[in-house]
């Protein structure tokens, strides 16, 4: 009848569905809201924070103090056997009992997971970056620019990555942790070069790339303000998993001595210093071994929340 109402949409219409739902929120809010509705990616990135604020804030900061009153390299008398004190609701006096000198493990795990962590994240950040530019060159000009750039990614990719990180962690471990780190992000940018490369070999075809070149805009800022933009989901959820695997990569090599050089330490060189004692004083062995899983496992978690956050086949927040 006219001029008679029009019936509401009952539940299950397409004002209900979640996918158009999503159509009233920004690129940047759905990834945000996909990612916090994500249990794992949420758990994974609490204990990252955890470890790393325990790590920090417990023994310090070069000169600024922490609120642990031991040091790490302060060895005293062995109590009890140097077993943990470690209790449900309470420290103890060594929480992760006491090394073979006397010197307190809490202090010595939270130094190694400092250095761990800072590896991790500076080969991470360095290979993403270099992993980037290789792969949008020669994604973008293609030519003799891909042949060569692809040849030379080739050539770091046949060459066994432990091996190669071995023979150049040596001689890196004896300059410090940076220059360890960046030569670990000098061999496993790869991987995300190839992927970068793939992505910005369709995008290159897309028409508002080539309305940008017939206005003519420069190549670099075709790449840097228009393609690289667009492939920021591929890069960071590459990113993740690179520290995750970084830190992998830089405990087996302080396990086999190239890596971590002393006085500096860090958690694979723990596990290695103190591997002959997994039958005494298994303590030494797991404290440091835990913390390797517990960071490996929740920077997986994160980087699975974020590919799920971008992936744009998802049709709902979660």
């Amino acid at each position: 009848m006219q001029g008679s109402p029009e019936p509401l949409p009952h539940a299950g219409t397409e004002i209900d569905d979640p996918k158009f739902a999503d159509k009233s929120y920004s690129q940047g809010q759905l990834v945000r809201r996909r990612f916090f509705r994500h249990k794992g990616a949420l758990a994974g990135l609490a204990v990252l924070l955890f470890i790393t604020l325990l790590a920090f804030t417990s023994i310090g900061i070069g000169s600024i103090p922490g609120w642990w009153d031991k040091d790490f390299t302060t060895t005293g008398s062995i109590v009890n056997g140097g077993k943990p004190t470690l209790g449900w609701f309470h420290l103890g006096e060594h929480p992760f009992g006491q090394d073979t000198t006397g010197r307190d493990y809490f202090a010595l795990v939270m130094r190694g997971t400092q250095i761990s962590l800072v590896i991790a994240f500076v080969v991470g950040i360095v290979s993403t970056i270099i992993g980037t530019i290789v792969g949008a060159i020669a994604g973008y000009f293609r030519g003799w620019a891909e042949s060569l750039l692809m040849r030379v990614t080739d050539l770091f990719i046949i060459i066994p990555l432990l091996v190669f990180a071995a023979v150049l962690g040596r001689i890196a471990g004896q300059s410090g942790i940076f220059a360890l780190a960046l030569v670990l992000a000098g061999v496993t940018w790869t991987g995300l070069a190839r992927l970068v490369r793939g992505e910005v070999l369709s995008l290159r075809e897309r028409e508002f790339v080539s309305a940008a070149q017939a206005i003519g805009t420069g190549h670099w800022r075709i790449i840097f303000r228009h393609i690289l933009p667009n492939t920021i989901g591929v890069i960071i959820v590459a990113t993740t998993f690179a520290i995750a695997s970084a830190i992998l990569l830089e405990t087996s090599l302080s396990y086999l001595g190239f890596g971590v050089q002393p006085p500096d330490i860090s958690l694979g060189s723990l596990i290695d210093q103190y591997q002959t004692a997994f039958t005494s004083r298994p303590w030494l062995f797991w404290f440091p071994g835990l913390f390797i899983l517990a960071i490996a496992l929740s920077v997986n978690f994160i980087g699975d929340g974020l590919r799920d956050a971008f992936d744009p086949r998802q049709g709902k927040d979660g």
